[in-house]
């Protein structure tokens, strides 16, 4: 039978929460409190929930220095509100930064009528960013056909030059519906 960890454990814990008899009920109990000490349990205020502000966060750290046609180059600036508990650059802020900046690079090369889907991201974490550096962001267009475009990111300090990530962004092109 499952057992149940002390309702004071985590806020974060919900009610109807099981944890298996082969868990030690300590490590359980541990890492409930690491989810609420990493902040599980503070509610999301009422205006983040809006459509859009995330990428609308992301975009505040990110300084357009160069956009040509298949290419574009950015200035990403790694402060404490994208960083993670070391004092880094989140792995998932750098994500949703790849995501925007290749859909942004590939729009410069597909027509406005089509639709891109994202199909495929691959992105290779070399080294972290430490808080307020700055990251210099190159992403260009690869390849771009009638179906497919393929978009190359290179992201490095600014200060050193050393790459941090290597990605690839696959996008499809969807045609527009002739509806």
């Amino acid at each position: 039978m499952a057992h149940k960890p002390s309702s004071s454990s985590s806020l974060c814990a919900s009610p109807s929460l099981k944890v298996s008899e082969e868990m030690d009920p300590q490590h359980a109990e541990e890492t409930l409190r690491f989810f609420t000490v990493m902040g599980a349990a503070t509610p999301v205020p009422d205006p983040c929930n809006a459509r859009g502000f995330f990428d609308d966060f992301l975009r505040s750290f990110i300084t357009v220095d160069l956009i040509q046609r298949g290419r574009i180059t950015c200035t990403i600036l790694a402060k404490p509100p994208i960083c993670n508990g070391y004092g880094t650059l989140h792995g998932g802020a750098v994500a949703s930064l790849v995501d925007i900046l290749s859909h942004a690079c590939a729009r410069t090369v597909v027509a406005e009528d089509k639709e891109l889907f994202l199909g495929e991201t691959s992105i290779s974490y070399l080294s972290a960013t430490p808080i307020d550096e700055e990251v210099v962001a190159n992403a260009s267009v690869v390849k771009s056909g009638r179906n497919l475009t393929v978009v190359a990111l290179d992201f490095k300090l600014k200060k050193t030059g050393n790459s941090v990530y290597i990605c690839h962004a696959t996008y499809y092109n969807m045609p527009a519906s002739s509806l």
